[in-house]
């Protein structure tokens, strides 16, 4: 599988972005997927995930991004995004998107995914 974050910028406190991961090689729609960041001087943390285990998508959220953030799929594009609103100066990272084809969100901010795309960079400034 090849993941490829993208749609990151400079943005200013309280403004919005929004995420793209692309795929190759992989079904956006049949796994879990998620969104990981990893800020300067900083460990990965999880942000998001999206399950795939019924028809409607179960979503995950870190509590520092849960009311701000959105985690969801374009099926027909085979497309992820992170729709980030209400940006904050902690939010500064790279973003990536991952996968581990799991069908479940379950422990999804361990460090078990294997499936790693690009990252992108985000910048919030005050």
């Amino acid at each position: 599988v090849q993941l490829q974050a993208s749609g990151g910028g400079s943005v200013q406190r309280g403004e919005s972005l929004r995420l793209s991961c692309t795929a190759s090689m992989f079904d956006m729609d049949y796994y879990a997927v998620g969104w990981f960041r990893q800020a300067p001087g900083k460990e990965r943390e999880g942000v998001s995930c999206i399950d795939s285990t019924s028809s409607n998508d179960v979503t995950y959220y870190a509590d520092a991004v849960k009311g701000r953030f959105a985690i969801f799929r374009d099926k027909a594009e085979n497309m992820l995004y992170l729709q980030m609103n209400s940006l904050k100066p902690e939010d500064t990272a790279v973003y990536y998107c991952a996968t581990d084809y799991q069908y479940d969100c379950n422990n999804w901010q361990s460090d078990y995914w294997s499936q790693w795309g690009q990252g992108t960079l985000v910048t919030v400034s005050s």
